[in-house]
């Protein structure tokens, strides 16, 4: 009698052993699929946001070209990152017409879908009206990288000339991960290890870099969010010239 009801004593706990190991391994395949969910939302989420900033600088583009057929001329960058209007100093060169788009004075949004706000460089010539056409001369360029690294450009090229011309804009938003300045004011640290490219870009005046994301520190350039937009200068005569602003 004591031998049976010490072999059901181990059937149970064997069938509770078991149990247990089923719950264990089930619990580990929902996380799993929840972390995957969650990994998913996350990504669909920054893609949400990495399509809205390219519509909110599309839309700061279409403005600018905008303001110059309108006033002969491109606007300078706002006054400070929590004044959106436009300086009412003139910019004589590239580094003082690099700084912030002048959102105010353009009636867009002034920050990217992280909150960050977008920078703006614009030639110094593009800045005072009347534009001649015949002497003035674009000398933003935008490279991107090869998946070997090597730089192509994008727009523009090594020298920019009236036969050569380069872009008179660039719109730039920091992406979601480092370099910026918030829509406060408060700059945004750079946490990122070799982000070469990132830090080109947050320096530049004349020479950006535009290429796929990447989280990997060992791409190269490597980790890389930045979205970058120039505007064509011959789009922007067309629209000048259309609007007879354009000598």
């Amino acid at each position: 009698m004591a031998t049976s009801r010490n072999w059901a004593a181990s059937r149970r706990r064997q069938r509770g052993a078991a149990l247990l190991l089923l719950l264990a391994m089930t619990s580990v395949g929902a996380a799993a699929v929840l972390i995957s969910a969650l990994s998913h939302d996350s990504a669909q989420q920054q893609r949400r946001l990495q399509l809205l900033t390219l519509e909110r600088m599309a839309l700061a583009r279409e403005a600018l070209v905008g303001y110059a057929a309108t006033n002969g001329r491109l606007p300078r960058p706002a006054v400070s990152a929590t004044d959106g209007n436009e300086s009412p100093t003139p910019c004589a060169t590239e580094q003082d017409c690099t700084g912030f788009l002048p959102w105010v004075t353009l009636g867009v949004d002034g920050a990217d879908a992280w909150g960050k706000l977008l920078r703006y460089s614009v030639t110094p010539v593009y800045t005072r009206a009347p534009v001649l056409r015949i002497s003035a001369i674009a000398t933003k360029t935008v490279r991107g990288r090869s998946a070997n690294g090597e730089y192509y450009y994008l727009a523009g090229q090594s020298a920019c000339d009236p036969g050569a011309q380069c872009a008179p804009l660039v719109l730039l938003s920091h992406g979601r991960g480092n370099f910026g300045t918030s829509a406060l004011g408060v700059a945004q640290a750079n946490t990122g290890q070799g982000n070469l490219d990132e830090r080109q870009n947050a320096e530049a005046d004349l020479h950006f870099i535009s290429r796929a994301a990447s989280a990997d520190p060992a791409t190269p350039g490597g980790e890389f969010d930045d979205l970058v937009l120039a505007v064509p200068l011959s789009y922007l005569y067309k629209q000048m010239a259309a609007a007879h602003r354009l000598p």
